[in-house]
């Protein structure tokens, strides 16, 4: 029996730094498609408010496409795994809107993007197989699953999973939401390795997937400004809605993947959520430990890191980037102990929900 272990990790970050203040200019519009009442300033400052996001990261090179992200952060996993490339028996790539050029914005996801990452990282195997994951936000974490399953079935030894994405090109300028989402990539390693008496690597995973009117909660729509003619597909999202759902539903997933497992939320170390909006995942935490009739003030300090903050949303880079990040130690105090018991848990577009409990080795 193999077990799943991350060997290497890698994230990429553009070097573009966004400021809040750098939306003051805008005129944003309501769903109706009017200019909204309150001024932008203050628009600005709610919005702050509640993601607690000040700043993000753009790609500023109009040639970068996603895929040479992609390719960026599998490079310094491969590295940092120490493997040959030509080992990899998968590259697993997830995301949600594909290569998306920033004159037309038009998505382009022929060639996929697991197979372009490939062809940028030079991998010349043929029995190494790109694979595509859109899954909505928890691409990332659903790759990784997929990956365990390959692993554990015998499949494959070795995977690079991707979660990748240049969201400032697939957002309405005119709508608020715009603020919240970012650019970005980051990758791991995951490797089968025989099983010890002490179980490390993925223990446990879980997913949910509601498809019925909640697969309308996060679309693509023509822009709420009449009169720009970017775009036609720009992300739109019914946010109190997804906020209400996420709320319900990922704190069960997570004490489900945690509760199967054998173990329950006080031997958890690390809890990695999907960083979407600050409020909705400090709520999601204090009703994980509600859940284990546990009060708010029993919330460890640091148990829950964020990084939105400072690099906004990025969809499915957002919890590989952070653990890479802690991994390496470049994350202000938050790190990695061995034996550590961490929880990576997603909510997004479909809607979908998955969690995963993972032993550090």
């Amino acid at each position: 029996m193999l077990q799943s272990i991350i060997t290497g990790s890698g994230s990429y970050l553009p070097n573009k730094i966004v400021p809040n203040s750098s939306f003051e200019q805008i005129t944003f519009f309501d769903e109706n498609r009017e200019p909204l009442v309150k001024s932008t300033s203050e628009i600005i400052q709610k919005f702050a408010d509640i993601t607690e996001i000040t700043e993000r990261r753009y790609i500023e090179d109009d040639s970068v496409m996603n895929s040479d992200l992609a390719a960026e952060a599998g490079k310094l996993a491969i590295e940092n795994a120490g493997i040959d490339k030509e080992e990899l028996d998968y590259i697993i790539v997830a995301h949600n809107f594909g290569n998306i050029d920033s004159d037309e914005r038009q998505v382009r996801i022929t060639p996929s993007i697991s197979a372009l990452t490939k062809q940028k990282l030079g991998i010349k195997n043929t029995q190494c197989k790109p694979y595509d994951m859109v899954f909505g936000c928890p691409g990332w974490n659903e790759g990784v699953i997929l990956a365990d399953q390959f692993i554990k079935a015998g499949i494959a030894k070795k995977i690079l999973v991707i979660g990748s994405e240049t969201l400032s090109r697939s957002v309405d300028p005119f709508d608020r939401n715009c603020m919240i989402f970012s650019d970005g990539a980051a990758g791991v390693v995951l490797e089968g390795r025989e099983k010890s008496d002490e179980p490390i690597g993925i223990l446990n995973h879980y997913t949910r997937s509601d498809n019925g009117e909640e697969v309308f909660y996060l679309t693509t729509d023509k822009s709420l400004n009449p009169e720009y003619v970017g775009s036609r597909a720009n992300i739109r999202m019914r946010g109190r809605k997804i906020y209400e759902y996420a709320l319900k539903y990922v704190p069960q997933a997570i004490k489900k993947v945690i509760d199967d497992a054998g173990y329950t939320i006080t031997d958890i170390n690390k809890v990695l959520l999907h960083q979407a909006n600050a409020k909705m995942d400090h709520a999601m935490l204090q009703r994980l430990f509600r859940l284990y009739g546990l009060p708010i003030s029993s919330i460890p300090e640091g148990i829950a890191p964020m990084t939105i903050q400072k690099f906004g949303n990025s969809s499915v880079a957002t919890i590989p980037t952070m653990y890479d990040m802690m991994a390496k130690g470049n994350f202000l105090n938050q790190t990695f102990k061995s034996n550590d018991l961490v929880i990576f848990a997603s909510v997004g577009a479909g809607m979908n929900i998955n969690a995963i409990l993972y032993r550090m080795p």
